[in-house]
């Protein structure tokens, strides 16, 4: 007698499994005769597989299946699954004729057909798998071997191949055929019936176990089908839920298979127990925060699930909550996203019948669930919290209430410490903009001017009715509360229930023509979402009462006479009573409206300062969302966005490399995406425009971009419109408006014009061709009249001029000069003279002079020839006799202050002419009227020293044009003489030409320290004392564009000649420590950089001074000071002799931008070798102690920042013993505290740093009696138990602990 549930139990093991008849498996003619007997035995009846003998031959074949070749399992499978299929047909037609007789043979047969099915399926997979790498392997013909012969044997190995998988859809197609029995009628005991179908089912489960399998849709649906058909007609649940239970915690790729599958079993079978079950089972598990795989599998089906039916997780909703504070973070991840889901399915609910306030207090308190898990610890939780509101922000349904608490949370995730949550926070406020539902539709502008005068409008609108209606301002009637309420409920679902247009309208609140037909009780409503401000006043309960009736009623008392006219006019009354009425909702709707616009609006501009600094993030990620976000917001005309436009454009010089983000996508360059932006912005076209009107938007927008621009958004403009022209992004119609802004003859504003020619000469970068094509018209504009009349415009055309020498970058030792240059005698020279010479007393005159000088240099063969033209003409200006005293009570035309005549006479012999040498007057002599112009005077000195610091370059030009042609010379030399003099003479001449490049450099040399100031007959000569003697006598020169000008041209002689330098340098550092203008010392600074890069020895030995910059009160100095000293210490051009704490001083500097700085400093250093950890100690001993010092706290976070970069264990070691030491050195309290906190910022990850910390115990025991330094140490101690290493101390650490202890106590 055949008992399955036994028969299962023996197969557990199948080589112990015992058979009565075994046939010999190793005989394949064994193998067939019994498999021949086997299949005819079937097919004659299939009630024979009962047999001893037929049944043995099966399970023979079957224990042996690995010696089985394919076509016998093939031939197995159709034999078994054949039976099967007629045993099902003669069994379901036994139930239906009710033959009961024969059901316990059909029994006994269905039970021995469902183990070998699943007796073959648990043995095919192995050897269907092993079958299908033989046929691989097959297919692989061997070195050597004959094609034909591989051939033959590849053949004879295809047809004995054998797949299981293409059997698997037939097999699953039998065992649902099979599970449409009523096997209640067949099994009467339950534990008969559970074992038999548990049998059947398990090879579907078997099948799912396996990847690739479900990978198949066919296999898929038929798993899916046996599972349901089981579940639902044969008591299946339970095992079914035992089985999926355990498929999710150990099979991954389950997790959505089985939501699937559950899915269909409730819609398509009308079974939603088992879904229940599960999801009642899973609510109660405890997830460990250890374990990922598991919760992750949970919540992957958890998510699916809810996507698929919404319905049925929300019933169990109540139970799955105990998940949202599991240990595990996915399963948290998984209930935030199941949460969106069921909002999601709510808001769409178009239900007519369904209970408004419980729909509403259900997403109020899914919401709530959302909003409280930005809270959450994990950032992967409070990410996916923010990417679940996106995603609800996309549905139909606006939900107004939430909105502005989604963006006050969304503003607060932007200081968050994780990265990705930042990230997400912009995606969500960028969402939140382009989804907005203020307006006829969701859309429109959100400028704050425009709102701002739309709610005055309607307040004063609102006012002026109430005051008709007898009502007090922000008084209600009936109808208004009645009317809020309705609007209030039906806000979170107008669009969800698929109103019409006409809906939309009444609910964006633009039509009133609709109130006139509107009845008063049409207002009510079963809910009240959302109190207005107006509510909450004490009046809403008086507003109820309507005062009309009562003058109405006074009114008729007096006119008793004529009734009819009374009722005519009480009706009229009543009329124009109720219309005022509905627009009275109308109104307050409107401005409740407006008012949650406005809201929105002013919390996005809040914003945008933080926004701002994410722009600069060193995630790329954070990146790239601000910039779609201000991109976005500029769309919709936020007034702030405009900030966050300008400052991306400092993003054009990141290198774009490649790289991902968390979720495995590949990022944009920030580079490509700031092109795209701008180009979206400003130079896409815009639909409805004819080409002209395109052309003049775009030129518009370029010009505009240089509107209050810095020099700095001035250069970055200049890479992107210099990339956006080599891309061929701009086209050759936007240049020619360009030109036409600029050239046109009609008085236009001043920006546009210079604007226009800023543009130009940025694209002329990429093409010159841009300006040498219109030389013409850059000359008769820019160094026209109009360009004398407005000397920025001269300027910038100077600089378009400086593009017709071209663009090519100098090769690093190349001596080629591929710049464009013009003879001297070229218009082009005449008109910048022309403009450098016209007559003004406009400070821009310096900003122009300086671009024309270096225009000269650049474009003149002899720019010296010019140069000393203008010198000369400006002396004679300066100091030649004046045709009319211009300087009338001691002012000059542009209001600069007049020196006194007696204070400028020089004194000894030898000196030039001062600016204005006149006699010296005395107490009853006259006053000389012999006055030098200040301004003029000025003029000359910014010339001369610009000219100077110009010529040097020139001079550079020159040694290399000598050096090129010197190399060419002896190029060609050797070319002659190769053939004569073989390899000695090459190397001789080799000698030869390095010794004569360096007899060119030695002379140029010569020319700049005995010639260019010092020579005879040098023109610059004569002004290198004056400006000595103007900048050392501050009482005497008090003009301060004197005095700027007077400092600036001396900085820049000095960088000529090392005399000269070397002779004015305490000078100019005197003048840096007292003078009480910040523009001097400012450019003292930068220029005491540029002194440091040509005689880097004289800088070295005073660099003190330097450092005194940082501590300047004037900001601007600060910033220059900090970044010239960035750049000599990072150059190595001067030396680091113990100053680093005061530029550690400015990590916790108060503005934001210094402490930047400082920080990218030190973040540079650290990759020098080793520059940190060897000046730490003074860092220290800087900030600690002395007249340096600075307060406890900035100390700490200073050191907190500083101590990152100690990454080695070997430095952290030495350092642990340095600082132990140095306890010993001082008996001050506050340096015991500082030493100790500066140790436990140590990492201690090994052995030897705490043997030193314990070896050093001699040198601070006696300083554990204080309880901040006790507390350091213990630190220390917890830090070093928390290393994980198998080498540390544990025997050290416990008697460190016991000391330390010893000490505290005594």
């Amino acid at each position: 007698m055949f008992n399955l549930q036994e028969e299962l139990q023996a197969l557990a093991d199948p080589l112990t499994y015992t058979i009565a008849n075994e046939v010999d498996t190793s005989d394949q003619d064994a193998i067939s005769s019994a498999l021949e007997h086997a299949v005819e035995a079937v097919a004659t009846s299939p009630d024979n597989i009962v047999e001893q003998e037929v049944l043995d031959e099966y399970r023979s074949l079957l224990k042996h299946a690995q010696n089985l070749r394919g076509s016998t399992m093939s031939k197995m499978l159709d034999s078994i699954t054949s039976g099967l299929q007629a045993e099902v047909d003669n069994t379901v037609r036994d139930i239906d004729a009710d033959d009961q007789e024969s059901f316990a043979m059909h029994r006994q047969t269905l039970d021995v057909y469902a183990f070998l099915l699943y007796w073959f399926a648990s043995v095919a997979e192995k050897s269907g798998l092993k079958a299908d790498d033989e046929q691989v392997q097959a297919a692989k013909p061997k070195r050597g071997k004959s094609t034909k012969t591989t051939s033959k044997k590849n053949a004879a190995a295809a047809s004995e191949a054998w797949s299981w998988v293409a059997q698997i859809p037939n097999t699953l197609n039998v065992i649902c055929k099979l599970l449409k029995i009523k096997s209640h009628r067949i099994w009467m005991s339950a534990t008969d019936r559970d074992a038999f179908i548990n049998c059947i089912t398990r090879p579907a489960y078997h099948i799912m176990e396996n990847e690739a399998y479900m990978k198949s849709q066919e296999v898929k649906l038929g798993v899916c089908k046996v599972i349901c058909l089981a579940v639902k007609n044969h008591g299946h649940a339970f095992g079914a839920q035992i089985s999926m239970m355990q498929c999710l915690q150990y099979f991954e790729h389950l997790a959505e298979p089985i939501a699937e599958i559950l899915t269909i079993l409730s819609s398509e079978y009308d079974h939603t127990q088992l879904t229940e079950e599960i999801l009642r089972e899973i609510s109660a598990k405890n997830f460990s925060g250890q374990d990922t795989k598991g919760p992750r599998s949970f919540s992957r089906f958890l998510i699916r699930l809810a996507d698929l039916s919404p319905k049925i997780v929300m019933k169990q909703m109540s139970l799955l909550l105990r998940q949202i504070d599991s240990e595990s973070y996915p399963m948290r991840m998984a209930l935030i996203e199941i949460i969106g889901a069921l909002i999601k399915e709510i808001a769409m609910d178009e239900d007519p019948n369904a209970d408004k306030e419980k729909k509403e207090r259900k997403l109020n308190a899914l919401f709530d669930l959302l909003f409280e898990r930005f809270m959450d610890v994990n950032s992967y939780v409070r990410a996916k919290v923010i990417n679940t509101l996106s995603k609800i922000c996309e549905l139909k349904v606006t939900f107004p209430k939430q909105r502005l608490e989604m963006t006050t949370h969304a503003i607060q995730a932007l200081q968050d410490k994780s990265s990705s949550v930042r990230r997400y926070s912009i995606a969500l406020l960028t969402k939140l903009i382009s989804t907005h539902p203020f307006g006829i539709v969701n859309g429109g502008p959100l400028n704050l001017t425009e709102w701002e005068e739309r709610y005055q409008l309607v307040n004063k609108e609102l006012e002026a009715l109430e005051k008709k209606m007898g009502l007090p301002v922000g008084g209600e009637t009936q109808e208004t509360q009645e009317a809020e309420e309705a609007e209030e409920a039906e806000e979170g679902d107008e669009d969800a229930e698929g109103e019409d247009e006409e809906d939309e309208e009444g609910e964006d609140l633009d039509e009133t023509a609709e109130a006139d037909e509107e009845e008063p009780e049409e207002g009510a409503v079963d809910e009240d979402e959302e109190d207005d401000v107006a509510n909450s006043s004490p009046l809403r309960k008086k507003s109820k009462v309507k005062p009309q009736p009562s003058k109405k009623s006074k009114k008729s008392k007096k006119a008793r006479r004529s009734s009819a006219i009374d009722v005519a006019l009480l009706k009229n009354e009543q009329v124009v009573a109720e219309v005022d009425g509905q627009q009275h909702v109308k109104l307050k709707l409107t401005k409740k409206f407006v008012a949650d616009a406005l809201t929105f609006i002013r919390q996005i501009e809040g914003s945008i300062d933080v926004l701002s600094q994410l722009l600069v993030s060193t995630s790329k990620a954070e990146v790239l969302e601000s910039m779609e976000f201000f991109k976005v917001a500029h769309d919709y005309e936020f007034e702030v966005a405009e900030v966050g436009i300008k400052k991306m454009l400092h993003l054009i010089w990141t290198k774009d490399n490649n790289s991902t983000s968390e979720d495995g996508k590949e990022l944009k360059g920030v580079r490509s995406k700031l092109l795209e932006v701008y180009r979206a912005l400003y130079f896409d076209p815009v639909e409805d425009l004819e080409p002209k009107q395109q052309i003049n938007r775009i030129a518009k927008h370029m010009i505009e971009r240089t509107y209050g621009a810095t020099l700095a958004e001035l250069t970055s403009l200049e890479e992107l419109m210099r990339t956006m022209m080599v891309d061929g992004q701009i086209h050759p119609d936007v240049t020619k408006k360009l030109w036409h802004v600029y050239s046109v003859d009609k008085e236009i504003p001043r920006c546009q014009r210079r604007g226009a020619i800023i543009i130009l000469g940025m694209i002329a970068l990429a093409k010159k061709e841009v300006v040498t094509e219109r030389l013409e018209t850059l000359l008769r504009i820019g160094l026209g009249p109009l360009g004398k009349a407005d000397l920025v415009l001269a300027r910038y055309t100077c600089v378009a001029l400086q593009r017709l020498s071209g663009s090519s970058k100098k090769v690093k030792g190349s001596l080629t000069d591929k710049n464009l240059r013009f003879p001297m005698d070229h218009t082009i020279f005449r008109k910048l003279q022309e403009a450098i010479e016209h007559p003004c007393k406009s400070r821009d005159w310096f900003g122009m002079a300086e671009q024309a000088i270096n225009t000269i240099y650049l474009l003149g063969e002899q720019p010296d020839v010019v140069t000393n033209s203008l010198v000369q003409n400006f002396a004679l200006r300066a100091f030649g006799k004046k045709q009319s005293a211009s300087a009338e009570d001691g002012t000059t035309s542009d209001g600069d202050v007049q020196m006194d005549a007696a204070d400028e006479a020089t004194q000894g012999n030898g000196d030039p002419p001062s600016p204005a040498k006149t006699e010296r007057t005395t107490a009853t002599g006259p006053v000389s009227t012999d006055m030098g112009d200040s301004f003029q005077l000025s003029q000359l000195l910014f010339i001369v020293g610009h000219v100077a610091i110009k010529h040097v370059v020139y001079l550079e030009l020159v040694e290399r044009d000598l050096k090129r042609r010197k190399d060419e010379a002896a190029k060609e030399k050797r070319s002659k003489e190769s053939g004569k003099s073989g390899k000695d003479t090459g190397e001789e001449l080799d000698q030869v030409a390095g010794n004569a490049e360096d007899d060119i450099g030695d002379h140029i040399i010569d020319i700049r320290e005995r010639e260019m100031l010092y020579g005879p007959g040098s023109l610059l000569a004569v002004f290198g004392p004056m400006l000595v003697h103007i900048c050392g006598t501050p009482k005497r020169f008090k003009d301060p564009i004197l005095r700027t000008t007077a400092t600036l041209s001396l900085s820049k002689f000095m960088c000529v000649s090392s005399r000269f330098c070397e002779e004015n340098l305490l000078l100019l550092f005197k003048i840096f420590e007292t003078s009480r203008d910040p523009t001097i010392r400012g450019n003292i600074v930068i220029a005491l950089g540029d002194i440091a890069v040509c005689f880097n020895n004289m800088i070295d030995e005073n660099s003190n001074n330097l450092y005194e910059g940082l501590t300047d009160k004037d900001l601007n100095v600060k910033k220059n000071t900090l970044m010239v000293l960035t750049h000599l210490i990072l150059n190595g051009m001067i030396k680091v002799k113990g100053q680093l704490g005061e530029m550690a001083k400015c990590l916790e500097d108060q503005e934001q931008r210094i402490a930047d700085l400082a920080k990218l400093f030190f973040t540079e250093l650290s990759t020098k070798d080793n520059a940190i950890y060897n000046n730490l100690p003074d860092v220290i001993s800087h900030l600690s102690v002395g007249e340096h010092a600075v307060d406890e706290d900035t100390f700490q976070s200073t050191m907190k920042y500083i101590f990152t970069f100690i990454e080695k264990e070997k430095q952290a070691e030495n350092i642990v013993e340095k600082l132990c030491q140095r306890f010993r050195l001082t008996d001050e309290p506050r340096q015991w505290q500082d030493i100790a906190y500066c140790l436990s910022l140590l990492p201690f990850k090994s052995e030897r740093s705490v043997k030193k910390l314990i070896e050093g115990l001699p040198f601070y025991q006696d300083k554990l009696h204080n309880e901040a330094v006790f507390n350091r140490f213990n630190e220390i101690l917890s830090k070093a138990r928390a290393n994980k290493s198998s080498t540390k101390p544990d025997t050290e650490l416990k008697e460190f602990e016991t000391i330390l202890q010893e000490f505290k106590e005594k």
